[in-house]
């Protein structure tokens, strides 16, 4: 058989990625799953115990993963349980290191962006790429989430940093990120930069966006919120979720429109007996 074509690489990339489209759909997806994921946390906290919620939740997380990586291809429904339980089990990641260790946010925030970037580098080692758009081998995709599950940390360490060390409360931290989410936008179509760091710095500030402005929905009145309380908020942004990637699952409108469908035949057919993907120095 012949050596695949660009053109064929290309559409194997297409057919087995794992991951979906950057529309303003996984931008709402992905920061309403941060909100839900902080308020979920806190309800399973403070109904069980972390004893027993933080294991459920590993559990949770585990599971989600085992499903996803079983999957050939992208798949609206398992991509986004994923990120649910990587939100969830995320949020109490952080807590711990700060609740169950009495590490000062700055402190946990510093280590979590070290961890992030040690996943980033040997990522790129590895791989010689960071784009997200190329997530079609399970070693790029095992680097996918450790760097999701590092971002959640991340995010969610420096919610809590301006919003209590600094004092800012969680709404007015909720503006700050807000506009700060801004930020790799403007630098992306007006300044040039690169897609990946725009990627990243975007995806890592929707975790303390949807955090800050979920605090703020359940705290109550005393902690500056409006004392919703963290189970009905939960509930209520599950039931948006649920609903979006329903949306998501039967419209497809995050899966590119050239996309093809093909079975394990179909992939070795485009790709050749032995296959060298090229690789993608974004």
């Amino acid at each position: 058989m012949s050596e695949p074509t660009p053109r064929n690489r290309a559409a194997l990339r297409r057919a087995t990625t794992k991951v979906p489209e950057l529309t303003a759909y996984f931008w709402l997806t992905k920061i309403l799953t941060t909100a839900m994921g902080e308020s979920t946390s806190d309800f399973m906290n403070a109904a069980l115990g972390p004893a027993i919620a933080v294991p459920l939740m590993l559990i949770g997380l585990w599971a989600s993963l085992r499903l996803q990586f079983k999957q050939r291809g992208y798949v609206a429904w398992s991509y986004w349980l994923v990120v649910v339980m990587v939100a969830v089990f995320g949020t109490s990641a952080a807590d711990a290191l700060h609740v169950g260790f009495g590490i000062p946010y700055t402190l946990s925030t510093t280590f979590y962006l070290i961890v992030l970037a040690v996943i980033l580098t040997a990522w790129y080692r590895s791989e010689r790429t960071l784009s997200i758009h190329s997530i079609y081998t399970p070693r790029r995709e095992q680097f996918y989430w450790a760097t999701v599950l590092a971002t959640f940390a991340l995010g969610t360490a420096a919610g809590d940093l301006t919003a209590t060390s600094f004092h800012l409360g969680f709404l007015t931290s909720g503006v700050l990120f807000a506009v700060v989410i801004a930020v790799p936008a403007l630098a992306y179509w007006r300044l040039g930069m690169k897609e990946i760091l725009a990627f990243w710095f975007a995806y890592i500030t929707t975790r303390p966006l949807g955090a800050s402005y979920a605090d703020w929905l359940e705290n109550p009145h005393h902690l500056s919120g409006l004392g919703l309380g963290a189970g009905p908020v939960s509930l209520a942004l599950t039931l948006v979720i649920v609903g979006l990637v329903a949306y998501l699952t039967i419209s497809r409108v995050d899966v590119s429109a050239d996309s093809v469908d093909v079975g394990a035949e179909g992939v070795t057919a485009l790709a050749g007996p032995q296959p060298a993907l090229d690789l993608e120095f974004d």
